[in-house]
């Protein structure tokens, strides 16, 4: 109990130190908002988009990488990297910001077809008849991936217009956090439970289900597919893998969307080598992060971050009703 307040101590400081240094560093206007019609009376469409700096595409591509699997909310931190960053400081520039950020998840798709390649295989074996078991996988990510489908493209602007904010951010931070404690308090390391051959369509509606609370940015993809699984009887161990896999159909489409819509907008303001060096960093990053969790969950279980999640936003909130170099 000790070692773990020492622990939680450590971690705040260590939080509060990087929020306040960052949010004091030459980075001119650091400001935390949502969108905004018209900065300094000028119009969105009139205003030129700042260049994407290599230094800036390398940060953005670690910070998707790292945390994109991880139960802590790619998005959230994605939104709070850019502001930090400058990039979100008119309307016009945090639009091809975010879809940038959408894109480079590229990167970290790849690194989960690289580590679970054998089961894609599987699969693919599945649907011409060779792996029943891989058949049956393929069809429950294709269940626990139409719920967010659905209500995702049915609440898009509501989302997009509403909760992209650091404060919706800050309390799905918080909020995910105590789950998280209650969840691993619950069911603490555990790993017996439902293997991922056992699954059924009921597992995958679950787990779906589940996801569509993710919509909500700084939710956390990651936590809501795996508390899903755990919820609906699964192993530890079965819940992330399954979270991964279904992360290859959500974030595909989400990726392959956003650079139809807005790829040409990305290469035109950004060119070509910054994207490229972001989809190389979130790559890398991702296989890192990835094997990290994977191990350490086996070990230790999920409340280190519900931890993290919570401290992150009371500095984070702390930060901003102080007015200390950010504005909400």
């Amino acid at each position: 109990m000790e070692k773990q307040k020492k622990f939680i101590r450590c971690l705040f400081s260590i939080l509060l130190e990087i929020v306040v240094v960052i949010s004091m560093m030459g980075v001119p206007s650091v400001v935390f908002c949502g969108d905004n019609k018209e900065v300094h009376g000028a119009p969105a469409a009139e205003m030129s988009v700042r260049p994407l700096s290599l230094w800036d595409a390398a940060i953005l591509g670690v910070v998707e990488g790292v945390t994109e699997y991880l139960p802590v909310s790619s998005t959230g931190h994605l939104l709070l990297t850019e502001h930090i960053l400058g990039l979100a400081n008119d309307p016009a520039n945090k639009r091809v910001a975010n879809a940038y950020a959408i894109v480079i998840q590229a990167g970290a798709i790849l690194a989960v077809l690289g580590l679970y390649r054998n089961r894609i295989r599987q699969m693919l074996l599945g649907l011409i008849g060779k792996d029943a078991s891989g058949q049956s996988l393929f069809w429950n990510l294709v269940i626990a991936f139409l719920p967010a489908v659905v209500v995702g493209l049915l609440l898009e602007d509501v989302i997009k217009g509403r909760l992209f904010g650091i404060w919706p951010v800050t309390a799905a931070w918080f909020g995910g956090g105590i789950f998280i404690l209650f969840l691993d308090k619950k069911r603490p390391h555990e790993l017996s439970g439902l293997s991922i051959e056992s699954f059924g369509w009921r597992q995958g509606l679950g787990i779906g289900l589940m996801q569509c609370a993710a919509l909500w940015p700084g939710v956390s993809r990651s936590l809501a597919t795996i508390a899903g699984g755990l919820l609906m009887g699964a192993e530890l161990t079965a819940a992330v893998e399954f979270s991964f896999l279904l992360g290859l159909m959500t974030l595909g489409a989400a990726t392959m969307y956003e650079a139809y819509k807005n790829g040409h907008m990305i290469v035109a303001s950004f060119g070509l080598a910054g994207p490229l060096l972001g989809f190389f960093c979130a790559f890398v990053s991702a296989w890192i992060s990835i094997k990290w969790m994977v191990s350490f969950l086996q070990r230790r279980g999920l409340a280190l971050f519900g931890w993290y999640r919570i401290i992150l936003a009371l500095v984070v909130a702390a930060v901003l009703l102080s007015g200390v170099g950010l504005q909400s």
